[in-house]
């Protein structure tokens, strides 16, 4: 059985980042951030992390920790037990857990395949958004 090897990048505790930020892997963001995030790949916030954004936007996003700002992802968001988020979230998948503190709107994406997201591998829900926008076309 092979094994896909995802690259990861971690921002420390100690980190702090101002600006625009663009990636294409995954980024774990464990201190602080303040800005923009444009990026095509998978984000996660840490429950160590506070994060204030004007837009975060990522192909998934799971909140463990601190949002200020509005949210937005291709695939699903993700609110964990103990996060907190101020702000807007646009998705085509919502999951939040018990014990979170949200303060914003939902918006929902539509026109996404029938399928669990939270269930498949990444490459087999691609697989399945290539497939929907064929039959779109």
């Amino acid at each position: 059985m092979a094994t896909e090897i995802l690259n990861e990048t971690v921002f420390g505790q100690e980190t702090e980042f101002d600006g625009v930020l663009h990636f294409t892997d995954n980024l774990v963001i464990t201190g602080r951030f303040n800005g923009t995030i444009d990026a095509s790949g998978a984000l996660e916030i840490d429950k160590t992390a506070i994060c204030t954004v004007d837009k975060m936007s990522a192909n998934s996003i799971v909140v463990y920790g601190n949002v200020t700002g509005d949210l937005e992802a291709q695939e699903r968001v993700e609110l964990c037990k103990g996060s907190k988020v101020r702000g807007n979230i646009k998705t085509a998948n919502l999951r939040i857990a018990d014990n979170v503190e949200f303060e914003g709107q939902v918006s929902m994406i539509d026109d996404l395949p029938d399928i669990n997201i939270f269930s498949v591998a990444s490459s087999e829900y691609k697989s399945a958004l290539i497939v929907k926008n064929d039959e779109l076309s």
